[in-house]
């Protein structure tokens, strides 16, 4: 019930895109679909199978949880792609501020 209060809540933050395409599209191929799509509806034998369909409503959630996760490695890899950009072109103004001053003083002699 907590999971479930927690989905609304979120639900009420997600942007329009979001809330229209919330997930990336599925690469699996037609006939892939069709088979994953029969073996939802037989009657699971296995005991984890029928655990399992107690938590069918919660695929949308983990799939949301997954993609947010997904797109937090994404941020973080860019992070770090963004500060080691920044930290270069740190240097490279350093670089070119040390040139002006030295001519600067060369100027100056």
């Amino acid at each position: 019930q907590r999971i479930l209060r927690l989905a609304e809540m979120c639900r009420r933050l997600e942007t329009e895109e979001e809330k229209v395409l919330p997930f990336y599209p599925s690469s699996l191929t037609e006939e892939e679909l069709q088979d994953a799509r029969r073996a939802l509806e037989e009657t699971p034998v296995e005991p984890l199978a029928q655990a399992m369909q107690d938590y069918v409503g919660l695929e949308r959630f983990w799939q949301r949880f997954n993609k947010a996760k997904l797109e937090e490695k994404v941020l973080e890899r860019t992070h770090v792609a963004l500060a080691k950009r920044n930290q270069h072109l740190q240097q490279l103004l350093q670089q070119y501020l040390t040139g002006v001053t030295v001519k600067q003083k060369v100027l100056k002699d």
